[in-house]
């Protein structure tokens, strides 16, 4: 039977694109108030999809942007499926640098001479999502997907995924699954479609230097107060020696040092650096950790980045003032066994402990999620080793990745179940940065190893 699926995928590669573009074309942005009835619009398309596939499907409420969840007849005695994603995209800004309009899909060749679809949201969701649907659609029209599948599709990752937790918690005896998909990560790179195993986990602060009570003359008072900009400047440059470690008290207590066969694994995946460097436009890529490997900076060592700031005068010109008040928005990315709320209470206390007396600090939450690994030995991981040699006609690699899927760790708590984390993107997809796009080779075999991937499941 996964033949005739797979025969179909393969017939429909102009139909899936033309479905695609439809996706893409809607500017659903959770961040964005003014995009409000856009995200709606966005859900019920999603909607509209799963149930031509012949799903029970449901648009449902939450305090935020509503959640998509639709499911196939469960039959008992086989495993049950549960298919994670999302339909929100980030905002397309700076717009300028857009080669075609975001939300205007056009298909063009890459610096690689492969045609892509250029868009927001491209493959950071939804291009992702469509292999899914598509593989889903596939099965149906050939007996049905051969495993109990519960598709969740919601519209606020992001934004946090704030709403989504409480919604598990409520419907958790409707979720009840054995294992969750989630295709949102992406390959090693062309060529060596991927596994990922690992993800780091996320604390992030923003943190706000108060001075004065208005903004001060810096003539007139420069010197005599403390400066909220400097003050935060300082805090900022304390965060890390001169070794790119991260300063705060019992920052690397928990952390798990990698393995021999993890370092050897990881030395024997191609990758130029030199091509790495040139890509990015940098002399070298020297961040981070001394002593450690890019993939070990990036997938298995926590670190400290500043995301955003804040102080005094901005516009054109020059103002010869003193800002009331500085902030800057800094995240922590955390590996296995690192606990964010300890990390969280360090950050702060040291903040405040190294603050001058001329200042207050207020702190706010944009949110904290563990380090997640995937046990390589599951059944999971195996079936989705056998799905990529047929989706993509090449072995699996196993990687890790230094991002967050904060909800991951919801499922794994609420629900009990593992995730497989099974991407089809590559890594110059441009993710959250203009001129986004998904390769639609990759759209394909993506499909394709959907669909296989449930047949696995179903022997798994």
């Amino acid at each position: 039977m996964l033949n005739n699926v797979l025969a179909t995928i393969d017939g429909r590669r102009d139909q899936t694109l033309a479905l695609l573009k439809e996706f893409l074309a809607i500017p659903s942005i959770s961040a964005q108030p003014d995009h409000k009835a856009d995200v709606r619009r966005c859900a019920q398309w999603v909607a509209d999809q799963l149930k031509f596939a012949m799903l029970e499907t449901s648009v449902m409420e939450t305090a935020g942007h509503p959640v998509v969840v639709a499911k196939n007849k469960h039959v008992a005695g086989r495993p049950t499926v549960l298919v994670y994603g999302h339909y929100d995209v980030q905002p397309p800004e700076p717009l300028e640098l857009w080669t075609t309009p975001a939300f205007e899909p056009q298909v063009r060749k890459t610096a690689a001479g492969t045609d892509a679809v250029f868009a927001r949201g491209a493959v950071d969701d939804k291009g992702q999502v469509m292999c899914h649907l598509e593989a889903i659609t596939a099965w149906q029209a050939h007996g049905g997907v051969p495993v109990n599948l519960t598709v969740l599709i919601e519209g606020e990752e992001e934004v946090g995924s704030v709403n989504l937790p409480p919604f598990i918690r409520q419907y958790k005896d409707s979720l009840k699954a054995d294992v969750c998909v989630i295709s949102d990560t992406n390959q090693f790179e062309r060529g060596y479609p991927a596994i990922t195993t690992g993800l780091r986990g996320l604390v992030y602060q923003e943190i706000i230097v108060k001075g004065p009570a208005r903004d001060l003359h810096s003539g007139i008072y420069g010197g005599a107060v403390s400066n909220p900009a400097n003050v935060l400047a300082r805090l900022i440059a304390s965060l890390h020696d001169e070794n790119g470690r991260v300063t705060l008290p019992g920052f690397y207590d928990d952390v798990m040092e990698l393995s021999a066969e993890e370092r050897a694994a990881w030395r024997k995946l191609p990758f130029d650096e030199k091509a790495y460097i040139d890509d990015l436009k940098v002399a070298a890529a020297d961040g981070g950790e001394k002593g450690y490997s890019i993939f070990e900076r990036t997938w298995a060592r926590p670190t400290c980045d500043v995301n955003g700031l804040t102080a005094g005068y901005q516009g054109a010109g020059a103002k010869t003032v003193i800002g009331s008040q500085a902030s800057a928005k800094i995240s922590f990315r955390l590996v296995a066994k690192q606990d964010p709320a300890k990390i969280l209470a360090s950050f702060q206390k040291t903040m405040r402990e190294r603050a001058p007396k001329g200042v207050t600090l207020e702190f706010l939450d944009h949110g904290t999620a563990p380090a997640y690994l995937v046990p390589q030995s599951s059944p999971a991981v195996a079936a989705g080793r056998r799905a990529i040699a047929t989706g993509f006609g090449k072995p699996a690699t196993l990687i890790g990745s230094g991002g967050s899927i904060p909800i991951a760790a919801t499922i794994k708590s609420e629900l009990g179940i593992d995730s497989l984390f099974v991407g089809f993107g590559l890594p110059d997809d441009c993710v959250h940065s203009p001129n986004e796009k998904f390769d639609l080779d990759c759209l394909h075999a993506g499909a394709r190893t959907a669909a296989a991937l449930y047949t696995e499941l179903a022997k798994a």
